[in-house]
C-alpha cells in the first residue's frame, strides 16, 4: 500500500490518500496547547463496520505513550536502542508475538526493516528540503503486505513520532 500525506511536510495534521484512487484512508490531527503538543490522533475514515471515522491510534506526547485499538503502552516499553556508540538504530516492537522493526533515518526518509527477515517492510519518504516556489514533493508512506496486515497503525504512529523528534532536533540544533 502506498499513501500520500496531503499537507506538505506536516505529519501532525494531514489526510492520507491512497495513490491508486486518491481516497482518504486516515486523518491525522493534533491537539496543541500554549506549551506544545498534547495528543495526535489517527482516525480511520473507512472503518470495517461502517459509520463515522473511528480513532485507531493516539500518541500522548506528554506521557510518551502510544495507544492502538484501546491498548496503551509507554514508548520506553516498545522502543529500545541498539548497543554501540555509533549505531543509531532504534528497534520498535508493539508487543510479544509481533515483529520487531529496525527503524532508521536515511537521506530519503525513514525505513522500517523487519529484524527477523531483514526485509524493508515500510518506508516514509520525507522531502529533504521543502521548496519555497514550485510544487512540493509530498510525504509518501509505503507499507508491504506483511506490515499492512499486522502493524499498519503501529508503524504509522512510529513514523510520525520519529519524524517529529527528528524535526525538533534539526530545528533546535541550527539557527541563529
Amino acid at each position: 500500500m502506498e499513501a500520500i500525506f496531503d499537507n506538505k511536510a506536516n505529519v501532525l495534521n494531514a489526510k492520507l490518500h491512497t495513490t491508486h484512487d486518491s481516497s482518504v484512508i486516515y486523518t491525522i490531527s493534533t491537539d496543541q496547547t500554549l506549551f506544545g503538543r498534547t495528543y495526535t490522533y489517527v482516525k480511520d475514515t473507512n472503518p470495517a463496520l461502517g459509520g463515522g471515522s473511528t480513532i485507531v491510534g493516539v500518541i500522548n506526547w506528554e506521557k510518551k505513550t502510544f495507544e492502538i485499538q484501546g491498548h496503551r503502552r509507554p514508548v520506553n516499553d516498545i522502543r529500545r536502542k541498539a548497543t554501540g556508540f555509533r549505531n543509531k538504530s532504534r528497534f520498535w516492537k508493539w508487543s510479544e508475538g509481533r515483529e520487531e522493526y529496525d527503524i532508521v533515518h536515511q537521506e530519503e526518509g525513514w525505513e522500517a526493516k523487519c529484524t527477523s527477515t531483514g526485509e524493508v517492510e515500510a518506508t516514509l519518504a520525507v522531502p529533504y528540503r521543502p521548496q519555497l516556489f514550485g510544487k512540493t514533493t509530498p510525504i509518501v508512506l509505503s507499507l508491504s503486505r506483511v506490515a499492512l496486515a499486522k502493524d499498519e497503525v503501529f508503524l504509522l504512529l512510529t513514523f510520525i513520532y520519529c519524524e517529529m523528534k527528528r524535526q525538533e532536533k534539526t530545528n533546535s540544533s541550527g539557527g541563529w
